[in-house]
């Protein structure tokens, strides 16, 4: 089944080239030759797609709840009102239509009140569509925004810079470079000369903490007088992400059963300075971060998408195959909710592991809770992309001949 939209577009065009009859043979007729009506023409097959699901046939749809995913919907919504309308809602993903498409089920979505409302007026705009890879490959998991006790000046135990982004820092399309003071560029250092030549800091922390936090991308800090900061990820340094956790694993100072966040923690606590600062060197890449006053509490910083995301209404998707801010039912298992689970989210985020056509990654809150509760989701399941029927019925009737489904460019 399917891992990648380019394979699903290959899968198509060859289908489409292997549908094409061969040559034929030109035979001399002994005889009149009498005309035979063609059969008709076979509805397009598109690999990688059920045909339309009812909303009857989504599991626990009449009961799910659906008020933290509309409110993340509105958000996109805002979004897409400062889109070019005839523009696509996604190049990487022609198939979602163009933005004028989502007008009306952001206009409808805009008055519901309940979820009971939601569920109707969503019934009316939306064609629910499931995604069947053909590679099989079907994975769902969870994450949070953690929360790191931090001070403003360094005080041990939090001795550890939360990095700010370096004024010689330039972005070069996502290859870093660092701009040295007689003008010239090379690219940006790997963690270690980083550490030892020291950072800015918007803060400071556990070294462990920080460690977790540039893993994790975002978090927010809290400081002895009450206040919080929210550290938002601002850009790295172009180097390759390095499991730090293997190099332990390989080099025996833990076992794999150690390999969590709180084992790493451990065992850097008993380690001491030098030898976690090796263990962290293992990862060439460091994440610089911006300050922000956290705005509202309920809600987790911005995602991939530039809005905030929701708690249980926001997902992160691979955008090399999903448009973002549109909404996708979900049936997997959540153990921290409880087992067998479905409901509605938003694709409002991406992440470097998230790769697939049904992976995604569910947004669960802020703190220690909601990472429990994400750090206990690893399952597969299923995925509904919802699509205006404007949108559907191109599908439908032209085989996406009415979209360009020409693979990126490599």
């Amino acid at each position: 089944m399917w891992s990648r939209f380019r394979s699903f577009v290959l899968l198509l065009l060859l289908a489409a080239c292997q549908s094409q009859p061969a040559p034929i043979k030109v035979i001399q007729p002994t005889g009149p030759v009498v005309p035979q009506p063609l059969p008709p023409a076979a509805p397009p097959k598109l690999p990688g797609w059920e045909t339309p699901a009812a909303f009857s046939d989504l599991p626990n749809w009449s009961s799910a709840r659906l008020e933290a995913a509309v409110s993340a919907f509105k958000r996109s919504c805002e979004k897409f009102s400062a889109l070019e309308m005839t523009a696509p809602l996604s190049s990487a993903a022609p198939w979602a239509g163009r933005v004028e498409d989502w007008a009306e089920p952001c206009g409808a979505l805009s008055a519901a009140r309940s979820d009971e409302d939601a569920r109707a007026l969503m019934e009316q705009v939306f064609v629910p569509i499931e995604v069947v890879p053909p590679d099989g490959s079907r994975k769902f998991t969870g994450y949070f925004e953690p929360t790191y006790e931090a001070r403003r000046t360094p005080t041990p135990p939090f001795t550890e810079p939360v990095p700010a982004l370096p004024a010689d820092l330039i972005p070069n399309n996502g290859k870093p470079l660092q701009r040295l003071p007689n003008g010239t560029t090379r690219p940006y250092p790997a963690r270690a000369q980083i550490t030892t030549s020291g950072v800015q800091a918007i803060a400071y922390a556990h070294p462990a903490d920080v460690f977790f936090l540039q893993i994790q991308g975002s978090g927010r800090l809290t400081f002895p007088d009450g206040t919080t900061m929210r550290a938002v990820y601002a850009a790295h340094n172009g180097h390759k992400f390095v499991s730090t956790a293997n190099w332990l694993i390989r080099t025996g100072r833990i076992t794999r059963g150690e390999a969590s966040m709180q084992g790493i923690r451990a065992w850097m606590n008993r380690a001491g300075p030098a030898e976690t600062r090796m263990a962290m060197n293992q990862n060439p890449r460091f994440v610089f971060f911006n300050a922000e006053v956290e705005g509202d509490p309920s809600l987790g910083p911005a995602g991939a998408e530039g809005v905030p995301l929701t708690p249980l209404g926001s997902m992160a998707v691979d955008t090399s195959l999903h448009p973002l801010g549109v909404p996708m039912f979900v049936q997997t298992t959540a153990p921290g909710l409880g087992g067998d689970w479905s409901g509605l989210l938003v694709a409002q985020d991406t992440g470097g592991a998230i790769k697939g056509a049904v992976r995604g990654d569910i947004y669960f809150g802020t703190g220690p809770e909601a990472g429990e509760r994400a750090g206990t989701m690893n399952a597969a399941g299923r995925l509904w992309v919802f699509l205006p029927r404007a949108v559907a019925a191109r599908m439908r009737n032209e085989g996406y001949a009415g979209l360009d489904m020409a693979p990126p460019a490599p």
